[in-house]
């Protein structure tokens, strides 16, 4: 399913935390006339800049930016909300005539994105409720044997302790009759990217993007880190809350409340990023019709995403 002749492409650039990313993406929106649109789960928050490394002042002047600093850190959100705050955003900016350049490290979010909205009936409060007292009654692995049985292709996919999603499948075929799966399969190719999105996976050999985390570690430190997470702490925005449980931002927590000498908190930064980054990459290995590219030649990376835009604009 392609757009109508003309339309801009969506762009995505994707890849594990300190590889790059937004370096390119300003390059690439001055030479497509393009808008950025975040898809990091912690960048949408306000007060929280150098832990996420949000793109500076400077560098959110070079092009529009989308979806940064727009909720407060004790604000609920979520991938289902982030689809519908980037479709309303991506929508406007192909109105606009110009090519809406997603970058971030979430891959949950670009999943979610790919998939579209996944529009259902509301599911009544009655079976919502007989679902989740049989779930508290009974323990979620009984519920996954019941979803086994109505719905063995969502069953495969969710892990029988995974309560929530557990719960969320049965609902959706007790109420519909139909199971999440196919209607999962009805949404429209390539979700609300567009079939004819350009996805890219920024690559680096693995000691090299180590080293460049440990660099981004010694940068946030002497950027002010500290005062940041201080002063968040006297907002009232505590550890407990979601986004403070975050890298870094608990660390940083641990470190003022004297559990944390600074090598360590440098130290288990560090590490914690480094695993974080094999994760994301477990991530992006799952997002359909990605192509990696060498994250150490850029301008070969934007001259094939310009050769494909220009491509399928036609």
């Amino acid at each position: 399913m392609h757009m109508q002749p003309n339309t801009p492409p969506a762009v995505a650039i994707v890849g594990p935390t300190a590889s790059g990313k937004t370096s390119l993406s300003l390059d690439l929106a001055e030479r497509l006339a393009g808008e950025i649109v975040s898809v990091d789960s912690m960048q949408v928050y306000r007060y929280m800049d150098i832990g996420t490394a949000k793109p500076t002042a400077e560098e959110r002047a070079r092009a529009p930016h989308h979806l940064i600093d727009i909720v407060d850190p004790d604000e609920p959100y979520h991938a289902g909300r982030f689809v519908a705050d980037a479709s309303r955003v991506m929508t406007a900016i192909r109105q606009r005539g110009r090519v809406p350049i997603l970058v971030g490290g979430t891959g949950l979010y670009l999943a979610r994105l790919q998939q579209g909205l996944f529009s259902l009936p509301p599911i009544p409060n009655e079976v919502r409720a007989e679902v989740l007292a049989r779930c508290q009654r009974l323990g979620s692995p009984a519920l996954h044997q019941e979803l086994a049985a109505r719905d063995p292709e969502s069953a495969a996919r969710i892990h029988p302790n995974d309560r929530q999603r557990v719960c969320r499948a049965l609902e959706i075929v007790l109420a519909t009759g139909v199971p999440w799966s196919e209607h999962l399969r009805r949404q429209p190719p390539g979700g609300l990217l567009g079939a004819n999105a350009c996805v890219i996976g920024l690559h680096w050999p693995r000691e090299e993007l180590y080293a460049r985390i440990d660099r981004r570690v010694d940068i946030m430190l002497a950027a002010g880190f500290q005062q940041e997470v201080e002063r968040l702490m006297a907002m009232g925005y505590g550890p407990w809350l979601k986004p403070m449980q975050a890298i870094g931002y608990r660390h940083m927590a641990r470190f003022l409340a004297g559990e944390l000498d600074a090598g360590a908190l440098r130290r288990e930064m560090a590490r914690d990023t480094r695993r974080y980054a094999k994760r994301q990459l477990t991530w992006f290995r799952k997002v359909e019709g990605l192509s990696w590219f060498d994250a150490r030649r850029p301008k070969a990376v934007v001259e094939a995403v310009l050769r494909f835009v220009e491509k399928e604009k036609v």
